[in-house]
């Protein structure tokens, strides 16, 4: 086979009439050929940090979307799967995830659970990772969160680190606004790269300290503007990333929006595309294509240079994707899940106080970061309540491993004026999460993903949608383009209800991730992240 067009040389910075021969799915020649095709050649897309299970589909239907946007790879963290299924889930991932053609590179989770003040469903120890090590499926240890456990010597998390090196395999980060000693400390242990920077001085200075800083423009967690600036001085290390992306998102696009953003703002393309297609490869190891002769034929076909719209996507000289139509099928699999609590009543909602004030999660649009702020109760019959004029909303989270008490919270900015809204997807151990103007309809929402096992949901007194997440409770077993549309729909219907934020259900999800500052919520209580303590509801 041999396809023709404007091929874009990264590694030598030039562009040249030419034309690629394929044979047996790798690159046989490179020529200079004058001809008049106008459309443009070169490697595929690579997503350097995402978690798959965050857009809700298994890998199979996930590479469905993906390769229409010219995602050829990603170096895929299997965290979220693990923490409710360990081992097996991360199995799962890997075999579902080579039934197709799209390059998913898995690692090894480092941190399940998450911390030991929530209650996940599994648990990945140190000789779990020595052995996941081993395995040549396993591509490198992925985000060592456990930050402190680091900059303590704590040996369990020295031994994970220990086992990735003796196997050469890279240690990825995940320290949001680590700085000075503590940094210097926490990457001389080994660990290359961040994708948590969220201000520009704490990504130049993890840059000038060696790391690689990854930009991470997610459905929740938005930090490419933070950090695009950095990229024409430090672009032979820094990446892409989506890091979590929700369906109706990646329907729409992937890492080439990035790219068409970062021309728009006047960046050289082959920087940009060094950061979007090179880096990752070179980082991780990985056995894509940069189109170079040898090479697997893993290369993308755009109409232009500044638009980024895909034409054609071939990965080992198969053509997977074509004008927004994709060749990727479904596959079958089977259906994993650890779902084991029992129904709610309203009273399992009821906070009985006389506090005055009380200690309020503060969401903030687009970040995973939360503030600490104080607000006055609203007491109903010695209950703590929703206060819909103040936007003080009631908040839980619900042990699914097992059957427990509820956490009881408040949190400010979703903006919901009626109804709840809930998931099971909860980082890192997902606990169901849900928040509601009444514990009425709060106890409706959470019952739903419990008869569901597992979901997100919207209800009101007259209406409820819900779309189920059978797979470890995080995923859906139905094909993708059906998923995004049902997600699209329950998003819409959550800002019917009045909230405001931009993905109401990524910003959820991220509510009890008690490894992200400030104040969280995990199925055992309010959490300080700041002093990775817990805190009263209460102030008293």
């Amino acid at each position: 086979m041999i396809v023709q067009g404007n091929i874009v040389d990264i590694q030598n910075r030039r562009i040249f009439k030419g034309e690629i021969l394929i044979e047996n799915g790798k690159i046989s020649s490179i020529k200079e050929v004058d001809h008049s095709v106008k459309k443009y050649i070169l490697p595929g897309f690579v997503d350097a940090h995402i978690h798959i299970e965050s857009s809700m589909l298994v890998p199979s239907e996930f590479a469905k979307i993906a390769v229409v946007h010219g995602t050829v790879a990603t170096v895929s963290d299997p965290h979220e799967i693990a923490n409710v299924l360990g081992v097996k889930g991360v199995d799962f991932m890997i075999e579902n995830g080579k039934k197709v053609p799209l390059k998913f590179n898995f690692g090894a989770p480092s941190c399940v659970p998450a911390t030991s003040f929530e209650s996940a469903g599994a648990i990945i120890d140190s000789d779990d990772i020595k052995i996941m090590m081993e395995n040549p499926d396993i591509k490198y240890l992925a985000e060592m969160m456990n930050y402190p456990g680091v900059l303590f010597d704590d040996e369990e998390v020295l031994k994970k680190i220990e086992h990735s090196k003796a196997n050469n395999k890279p240690i990825d980060g995940h320290a949001p606004g680590l700085r000075g000693d503590d940094i210097t400390k926490y990457i001389s242990a080994g660990i290359s790269t961040d994708h948590e920077c969220f201000t520009y001085d704490e990504a130049l200075e993890k840059l000038q300290k060696g790391m690689k800083v990854i930009i991470r423009e997610g459905s929740a967690a938005k930090n490419f503007e933070a950090l695009i600036d950095l990229l024409p001085e430090h672009f032979e290390n820094m990446m892409f990333c989506s890091d979590d992306k929700h369906p109706d998102d990646l329907l729409i696009g992937h890492i080439n929006q990035l790219c068409e953003r970062a021309v728009a703002k006047g960046m050289n393309v082959f920087d940009v595309l060094q950061v979007a297609c090179v880096n990752p490869v070179n980082h991780y190891k990985l056995d894509v294509g940069l189109l170079n002769v040898g090479d697997d034929a893993d290369f993308i076909v755009l109409e232009d240079l500044e638009r980024f719209n895909v034409l054609e996507t071939y990965i080992n000289g198969e053509l997977v994707a074509k004008k927004g139509e994709s060749f990727v099928e479904s596959v079958d699999f089977e259906v994993l899940n650890n779902f084991d609590t029992d129904f709610k009543t309203v009273s399992d909602f009821e906070f009985k106080s006389s506090a005055n004030k009380i200690r309020v999660i503060e969401a903030l649009d687009g970040e995973l970061v939360t503030n600490e702020i104080e607000a006055d109760s609203l007491i109903e019959k010695g209950n703590l309540v929703s206060n819909t004029e103040t936007d003080v909303l009631k908040m839980t989270v619900v042990n699914r491993y097992k059957n427990s008490e509820p956490s009881i919270a408040f949190i400010k900015n979703f903006g919901i004026k009626e109804g709840a809204i809930a998931s099971s997807v909860g980082h890192d151990s997902h606990n169901i999460i849900a928040i509601g103007v009444s514990d009425e309809l709060i106890c409706k929402a959470v019952n739903l993903l419990i008869e569901n096992k597992g979901g997100v949901c919207a209800v009101i007194e007259t209406e409820e949608k819900i779309v189920s997440l059978p797979v470890a409770g995080i995923m859906s077993d139905k094909p993708a383009d059906e998923i995004g549309k049902s997600y699209a729909e329950l998003d819409a219907m959550a800002k019917k209800m009045g909230s405001r934020l931009r993905a109401p259900y990524m910003s959820l999800s991220f509510m009890a991730l008690l490894v992200i500052p400030s104040l969280k919520l995990s199925d055992k209580g309010l959490f300080n992240g700041d002093t990775f303590q817990f805190t009263s509801l209460e102030i008293l």
